[in-house]
């Protein structure tokens, strides 16, 4: 019999804690349903996994599930900083969450269950190191997703926002599951780094494995909504619920990206002269397309799901530079990735948290962007910090976090030499500074819209406050976020 396995539980920690903690909300809400535990108990998990956080950061690196030299799950600080990001992005959605399960009749129990088994996944997604740990965690991840998306029952826009997501991650799932049986296949392992020794040998079956390769990173791209994987993006911010759609933003793009980067960097790095041009077109049509629809977009949560497509290509830029640099300087690129999505992540929250707010007032999820004619007068601490969300986004001053951001991005596109993407990364720049300013501009407009704002409820202050605290300590202390790549890419 082989020997037993020993598992490191506080390496899986977080995890655990998030799946102990949805258990219990699930039991505490069907005894006791309109009790506030179930909201309770959701918050004090991801508080106790943050706290988990701080002592891996402390004892990091570790690894557990191991065979010989190749570990399926580890915690570095790549996989701390994304656990950490997600966790306090996790934090602010169930903050907004409190109020729109109040107005909308969500039911609170299974709500809280499904996000936390979310999130759950997400993090198992930023610790793992082969590819049957990155499955299960998309799978985690997207599985709740589906039923967050259409827990409004009554609504119909909800129930097809949810069928339309289920069926095109499916398919997703299934090329994806394809890829990885091509891989195995060519490589005969299903760990990273292992796949990334197998195929610098002269006998593996190259062409196969970038097949493969390919195949898989079409399952991320519909987790990160890149084009031509995007198309369910829209809909579904529109039916889902505003906080559903802030999880999807942020929480589920950034886990996508934490897997594509481990399967492009630590497995398939010897094959990033395949890879990287294909990223790097990819990048260009998503952000060009993105921005360009955003322009004609009049609803706010279709604004904000166009403009999440093109954060998407921004994002990806410095990975498809992979291929023209040293392979001593991919985890640059990298590392630019990794801070432009953790600064994303504050700026995209802080927006959401307002938009709950004032999107609800109005009876409508979001509502138009005309809704928000005049706030400033009524509500100006309200306004200026939507109008402060929105320069971090465009990249303009006192938005140092997007500035930084968008400085960091096009300078790994430069490092890759080039220059055509760079430009059409400023080309993209300022056509994403026209829709923001535009709505920016409507909150100091002198007459108001007909929407009446009353005062922001305090779950939502808070919500505003750590997004607005995150950001502009990521403006004054970028290098926290900046720098900071998987071990092995």
């Amino acid at each position: 019999m082989p020997p037993e396995q020993s598992i490191d539980y506080l390496a899986t920690g977080p995890p655990l804690v998030l799946i102990a903690g949805a258990l219990a909300v699930l039991v505490a809400d069907a005894f006791r349903p309109r009790s506030g535990l179930a909201a309770g108990g959701a918050l004090t998990a991801v508080l106790v996994a943050l706290g988990v956080e701080a002592v891996l950061a402390a004892n990091a690196p570790l690894a557990t599930f191991c065979v010989g030299a190749s570990c399926s799950y580890a915690v570095d600080s790549f996989t701390v900083l994304f656990q950490v990001v997600l966790l306090l992005a996790g934090l602010v959605v169930l903050l907004l969450a409190r109020v729109e399960i109040r107005q909308t009749r969500l039911p609170a129990g299974e709500f809280h269950f499904l996000l936390l088994a979310a999130l759950a996944g997400a993090l198992t997604l930023a610790a793992g190191r082969d590819l049957v740990i990155l499955v299960v965690g998309l799978e985690v991840v997207s599985l709740p997703l589906f039923a967050l998306v259409a827990l409004r029952r009554y609504d119909g826009r909800s129930t097809e926002a949810g069928l339309k997501m289920f069926l095109v991650s499916v398919t997703s799932t299934a090329v994806m599951l394809f890829g990885i049986s091509l891989v195995y296949g060519a490589t005969g392992t299903m760990f990273l780094d292992a796949i990334g020794a197998a195929l610098r040998r002269p006998d593996t079956p190259g062409a196969v494995a970038a097949a493969g390769m390919v195949l898989v990173l079409v399952g991320f791209g519909f987790k990160i909504s890149a084009v031509p994987f995007h198309f369910w993006t829209p809909d579904t911010y529109q039916g889902a619920p505003v906080t559903v759609a802030a999880f999807l933003s942020v929480v589920s793009k950034a886990a996508g990206f934490a897997g594509l980067i481990l399967v492009l960097t630590v497995a398939f790095g010897p094959l990033v002269a395949v890879w990287g041009p294909l990223v790097a077109v990819l990048a260009a049509v998503t952000m060009t397309l993105g921005n360009l629809v955003a322009l004609r977009q009049r609803t706010v949560m279709r604004l904000l799901a166009w403009s999440s497509i093109a954060q998407a290509g921004y994002m990806l830029a410095p990975l498809g530079m992979a291929a023209g640099v040293a392979g001593t300087r991919v985890p640059e690129l990298v590392a630019a990735t990794v801070g432009y999505l953790a600064i994303y992540a504050a700026m995209s929250l802080g927006v959401f948290a307002v938009v709950s707010y004032a999107g609800w007032i109005g009876g409508r999820g979001g509502g138009e962007v005309d809704d928000y004619r005049g706030l400033a007068g009524s509500h100006p601490v309200t306004a200026l910090a939507l109008a402060f969300f929105l320069a971090c986004l465009a990249g303009l001053p006192p938005g140092l976090a997007g500035l930084f951001a968008k400085i960091v991005v096009f300078r790994g596109v430069l490092t890759g030499g080039f220059g055509a993407l760079a430009v059409l990364m400023v080309v993209n720049t300022v056509i994403g500074l026209y829709y923001y300013l535009a709505w920016a501009s409507r909150l100091f407009a002198r007459t108001g819209s007909s929407v009446h704002f009353g005062r922001m409820p305090r779950p939502v202050v808070a919500a505003v406050l750590l997004s607005g605290v995150a950001t502009v300590l990521m403006s004054v202390l970028p290098q926290l976020v900046l720098g900071i790549a998987p071990a092995g890419g």
